[in-house]
């Protein structure tokens, strides 16, 4: 008992500058080391290494088929090339450089997809985000059953929304065909996600900051722009990746609202035509869909500092 006092005073004794485990900062502190051993658990670190592997394999296959020969690809398992190991980029080189008819094609489409992808990223979690704020700091009235409507937008299938859409765009607006029509579909597609999962991260940002903020003199635009972006880039990040990698590899929305043109369809589109009906040419298939792996690991992997803070962003919480 007299050793737990001593330790006790002792701690409470400590200079300013140190760290005080009795303090705010300190139950912080806590808080996130009991968060991290139960993240590294070896039984975890198994579990995560053994996904990883598996997730990766496919990846892999695609990789080793990319460049193997198309006489290899159509008589064996791409899991033979560690038999009778063998090189050529002739595939890729048909991909990015041939021309014709029947080529690839990619740049265009490729262009295309970056000029879908970006837009139809930022934009719903802009509006989403403004929202996300409004329903957790605003009080007016109806925000209660308004943010339920929204949530149970999700449950909506996808499909069920897009000859009505179709229509309004094609007969009403005059958009069908264009990048617009497709930024639009995707930014309504997915604001109810967006907004859910921000609303519940905006919430729980401190009331003491926006109070002081309020205090101070500042309005919702300031606190907004000053107070929440910045303390809401983890998962505005984690959100962006998860966004552009679903515009990214769609194909449904895009073929449906971009009328299925050289000028608007995404890459998503060309792979899917690469094959053909009888199966042809389809060395290609992996050249192409590796290249259209390139963006998606771009923006992971520069993301994602900020994607791994917005997984533990409530992991010191309780």
């Amino acid at each position: 008992m007299t050793e737990a006092v001593e330790k006790a005073e002792a701690k409470l004794d400590r200079p300013l500058g140190q760290r005080n485990e009795y303090t705010a900062e300190g139950a912080v502190a806590r808080k996130f080391r009991k968060s991290k051993e139960k993240l590294t658990s070896p039984w975890a670190t198994a579990a995560a290494i053994i996904i990883a592997v598996i997730w990766t394999i496919p990846t892999f296959g695609l990789l080793v088929s990319s460049i193997r020969t198309p006489t290899e690809i159509r008589t064996t398992g791409w899991w033979t090339w560690f038999v009778n190991p063998s090189f050529t980029f002739d595939n890729y080189a048909d991909v990015l450089f041939a021309s014709g008819a029947s080529s690839a094609n990619l740049g265009q489409y490729f262009v295309n997809s970056l000029v879908i992808a970006i837009p139809a990223a930022i934009f719903p979690i802009a509006i989403a985000t403004m929202a996300a704020y409004a329903f957790a700091w605003i009080k007016f009235k109806g925000a209660g059953a308004m943010f339920v409507l929204v949530f149970a937008l999700q449950i909506v299938p996808l499909q069920m929304a897009l000859v009505p859409l179709l229509q309004i765009f094609s007969q009403v607006l005059g958009i069908s065909g264009t990048f617009p029509a497709v930024w639009i579909a995707h930014t309504i597609f997915g604001l109810p996600l967006c907004i859910f999962l921000l609303h519940n991260f905006i919430s729980e940002i401190p009331g003491e900051v926006i109070e002081a903020a309020r205090v101070d003199g500042a309005n919702h635009t300031q606190i907004f722009f000053r107070i929440i972006i910045p303390l809401s880039l983890p998962a505005l990040a984690s959100i962006g990746i998860f966004q552009f990698l679903w515009v990214w590899n769609d194909l449904l929305v895009a073929l449906v609202f971009s009328g299925g043109t050289v000028d608007v369809a995404p890459l998503t589109q060309r792979l899917a035509e690469l094959v053909g009906n009888f199966g042809r040419n389809q060395e290609r298939l992996p050249a192409a869909a590796f290249i259209s792996l390139i963006i998606p690991l771009i923006v992971f992997f520069s993301l994602q500092r900020y994607f791994v803070r917005g997984l533990l962003a409530g992991s010191t919480k309780g």
